[in-house]
């Protein structure tokens, strides 16, 4: 019986795990075998979905957790282990690549989880609290799941290690930047995977200046260069710059003074309020979904959408100052790729920028939504972070193209 080499990739959350089941062949890009993501709905309910390569339905299932002392990551990974084994029994699991948000300084590009790698990513926990703490306990139960596997981490702020100074410190005494307080950066793994497509699109533009606008529930732009990272929206936390689903985004550092003091709320309910009560959901009086703030007719809504896209229109002046010129922009994200009312709204008026986009186009749905006389030329391109998971761990295992 043939056995078959396959990669897995997780990205793991507070209440869910999205997983990919990748194929693996000499030299030749992963193929997408199934994809899906376990959820936590309540305490104790928990369901699991799976769709095949193309995005059809292959399973559902609820299970219930009674213990009191169940941990949701090792149960949701019983769960999919399982589905493997009856559909896919003949399969060796070489591989598993994990999303993990922050690399710090010292991690650039993508590694084998050792016991000593992982010591020091737990250290990094404060710097993305929402999001570390759960990659890692991602790496724990896949390390159960698949003892003889490779456990890799692929970082999302190792894409911007290439910036220079100037775009990475914060006007504070110069031993905190020695410290590690700088600006990091995140969706590395997504910026790097829309560079790499672009570069099969337009390998001129590529090799430009570029803006990427990943907009979505987490929204952020970063500037490139010849598919370099040179600056970006975010900083030293995954909080900064544009307005997000629940994030605020930029913030005058003497308004956290301000409730710290005159509203004398403690630092866990300003995290909470920074983290989770802001950015659009904020702004609307409860919405954070792109989709419905578009359906919505009140006046919040309208002025959440507003500022989200004020806000990139700004981020996209400042960045192609540190490009020193712009070639071409792209959208990317669930609200970049799927809403043509704000990539209109954010080209619209950018002339002055070298941008003339063509609003058939973009309601049209084509990747490319600029005019042919446009000197800056805009792109449409559908990310997908998964397949950049997969394309490092078929390095790392050494079947990779390098």
């Amino acid at each position: 019986m043939t056995t078959w080499r396959n990669i897995i990739t997780l990205n793991a959350g507070s209440s869910s795990i999205k997983f990919a089941f990748f194929g693996m062949q000499q030299r030749q890009a992963p193929f997408l075998n199934a994809s899906g993501l376990a959820e936590m709905i309540s305490k104790k309910q928990n369901w699991l979905r799976i769709k095949d390569g193309k995005g059809n339905l292959l399973f559902e299932h609820e299970w219930m957790d009674l213990s009191a002392n169940a941990n949701f990551h090792q149960a949701a990974m019983v769960q999919i282990v399982a589905w493997l084994n009856e559909h896919y029994p003949t399969v060796e699991i070489v591989a598993v690549s994990h999303r993990v948000v922050h690399g710090g300084v010292k991690y650039d590009c993508p590694l084998v989880i050792t016991p000593a790698v992982y010591k020091e990513l737990e250290a990094l926990v404060p710097l993305a609290p929402l999001h570390q703490l759960h990659n890692l306990a991602g790496v724990r139960a896949a390390q159960e799941a698949w003892p003889k596997a490779l456990q890799i981490a692929c970082f999302d702020t190792a894409f911007h290690r290439t910036h220079e100074y100037v775009n990475d410190a914060f006007a504070i005494p110069h031993e905190y930047y020695l410290e590690g307080v700088r600006k990091y950066g995140f969706h590395g793994l997504s910026y790097e995977f829309v560079s790499k497509k672009l570069k099969e699109l337009d390998a001129e533009k590529a090799k430009g200046r570029v803006i990427v606008c990943h907009l979505g529930n987490g929204a952020s732009m970063c500037a490139i260069r010849a598919g370099k990272s040179v600056a970006s929206s975010m900083g030293f936390t995954a909080v900064e710059g544009l307005p997000m689903g629940t994030r605020c985004g930029n913030i005058d550092p003497g308004v956290i003074l301000y409730l710290l003091e005159e509203k004398k709320m403690t630092v866990e309910q300003v995290t909470e309020l920074l983290y989770k009560k802001s950015g659009l959901k904020g702004m609307s009086n409860g919405i954070s979904d792109m989709r419905e703030l578009e359906a919505a007719d009140t006046e919040q809504a309208k002025f959440a959408i507003e500022y989200f896209v004020a806000r990139i229109k700004g981020e996209l002046g400042r960045l192609t100052a540190a490009l020193g010129g712009l070639d071409a922009i792209v959208f990317t994200g669930g609200i970049g790729e799927n809403s043509t009312y704000i990539r209109e709204k954010v080209l619209t008026g950018m002339g002055w920028l070298g941008v003339l986009a063509s609003y058939n186009a973009n309601k049209a749905g084509e990747q490319v939504i600029s005019m042919a006389e446009s000197r800056v030329k805009v792109f449409v391109i559908k990310t997908n972070e998964e397949e950049m998971l997969a394309i490092h761990a078929l390095e790392m295992v050494g079947m990779g193209n390098g």
